[in-house]
């Protein structure tokens, strides 16, 4: 006995593409961008205060907006790791 696989198959140009391969990055891939995002900015804070301490600069505004957009992105991902575990937990909780 032979097994067809009849996967629908579109062609964008002059490359056939499979019409259900997921299209964007994933849940980990955005995860993943989100934290190296607020670790820049902590790192950029972080050189700027250090700039700032050393005499290298005397720009005292762009060192705390810096340091303030640091805090509150490091806020905002200890808020979405909270409300990604309480979904996790619930999905634990759900029967089947």
């Amino acid at each position: 006995m032979i097994a067809i696989s009849f996967d629908p198959i579109v062609t964008s140009g002059n490359v056939p593409v499979k019409v259900n391969e997921t299209q964007g990055a994933g849940f980990g891939d955005i995860l993943q961008e989100s934290i190296a995002a607020v670790n820049e900015k902590a790192h950029e804070a972080s050189v700027l205060s250090e700039g700032l301490v050393s005499g290298q600069h005397s720009n005292i505004h762009e060192t705390m907006i810096a340091m303030e957009e640091s805090s509150i992105s490091f806020r905002m991902l200890a808020k979405a790791q909270s409300k990604i575990i309480d979904a996790y937990k619930e999905l634990m909780r759900l029967q089947l």
